[in-house]
């Protein structure tokens, strides 16, 4: 991230220890090492946070997928299934409209032939 090697850190100690002084200096370090370990956390639970909900999107998205592909191979499963009770029905609508066209015309409804 930052590119700081063995040298600059000694220019910042020693421009420290000027600007301090040798009795401040071990509060200052002190106080600077705290709050630098609470940035990093809240950065590392930051991170963490948004790999989870990236996650959570991932799954979310997956499980659509699947689900779209599931409903498409029962679909194709249910068809060969759902095509003969269409033609049963179709012939027995058709099988139902002539009798009753048929039966009509002899009959009057109560039972006796005209």
């Amino acid at each position: 991230m930052f590119d700081i090697g063995f040298f600059e850190l000694m220019v910042v100690g020693v421009v420290a220890l000027l600007v301090l002084g040798p009795e401040r200096l071990p509060s200052a370090a002190r106080t600077c090492g705290l709050w630098l370990g609470r940035v990093r956390r809240s950065l590392s639970s930051i991170q963490s946070e948004i790999r989870e909900e990236l996650r959570m999107e991932e799954l979310k998205r997956t499980t659509a997928i699947e689900k779209e592909q599931l409903q498409q191979e029962l679909d194709e499963m249910r068809q060969p299934f759902q095509q003969p009770f269409a033609r049963d029905e179709q012939s027995t609508e058709a099988t139902s409209s002539k009798t009753q066209s048929g039966t009509g015309s002899a009959d009057d409804g109560r039972g006796e032939s005209k």
